[in-house]
């Protein structure tokens, strides 16, 4: 599984997610689908070998402010980037609950299950969801399609897992997929960083645990949001087609693109 990740200098989690099994036994094309943290902090050889990989579709999910914030050193000219205006926030909602008072580790993972609960449906989410399935059915036989937010993790991770199973993934293989940021991001060696920092800036003297959901995922987290789509939608297909629009005509045309 480690030869998906893409070992770039300042973009954190960059992989490949396709290669995994899909419908009738066909696989998704290997260097079609990527995921990925934001770019802000890319390198100059991080830009060159991206612009390897033939990416001509983004989805960057990252709410206005945090593009502003972050800043951005990609895309290159030519990439289709889809993104929505919709949710600006002064502060990361994480960031804000971390500024509460009693904190514990339980309290962390309730969080991150609650804005699980709440992704699939949130406007800024379903308006570049949408998109990014539209635009994936379009996509040129030679190129690929990107997959980012703010660490990769969360937001990409349920859209991601979306892809897969309209492809027609194991259940299995998606949740492999999602937990391979805990490898690619490296979360073992950053989470004593991130609570360094997070603490200094916050004032907080919260240990590790605290912060792991905030740098790492959980297959809770992701069964949080299959169990909210599930029960608000009926089932995951369902939610595709009434939420996304992605028909059975859509879904089609993307795995003629995406199987072999």
């Amino acid at each position: 599984m480690d030869d998906r990740v893409k070992p770039l200098e300042g973009v954190r989690n960059f992989r490949d997610f396709g290669r995994y099994q899909g419908l009738d036994g066909a696989r998704i094309r290997s260097g079609k689908l990527y995921r990925s943290g934001h770019f802000g902090e890319a390198s100059e050889n991080d830009l060159a070998a991206i612009d390897l990989f033939n990416i001509t579709l983004q989805a960057d999910l990252r709410r206005p402010d945090e593009r502003e914030r972050h800043g951005d050193r990609w895309p290159v000219s030519g990439v289709n980037r889809l993104y929505s205006d919709l949710g600006r926030e002064t502060d990361a909602p994480h960031v804000n609950f971390l500024r509460q008072v009693a904190i514990n580790a339980d309290s962390s993972r309730g969080w991150m299950r609650d804005y699980y609960v709440n992704a699939p449906y949130r406007p800024a989410l379903v308006e570049t969801y949408t998109a990014w399935f539209d635009h994936l059915a379009q996509l040129d036989d030679d190129k690929a399609a990107l997959v980012n937010c703010a660490a990769g993790k969360d937001r990409t991770g349920i859209l991601c897992a979306l892809t897969h199973h309209t492809l027609g993934v194991s259940m299995d293989d998606i949740f492999t997929d999602y937990e391979l940021t805990n490898t690619a991001a490296k979360v073992d060696e950053r989470l004593p960083e991130a609570r360094a920092y997070f603490n200094d800036m916050l004032k907080k003297d919260f240990d590790d645990a605290v912060y792991q959901p905030f740098v790492g995922v959980d297959n809770e987290f992701l069964e949080a949001a299959i169990a909210a789509i599930k029960d608000q939608s009926g089932d995951i297909d369902s939610y595709l087609t009434e939420t996304l629009g992605v028909d059975n005509a859509k879904r089609e045309t993307i795995r003629e693109k995406l199987l072999v």
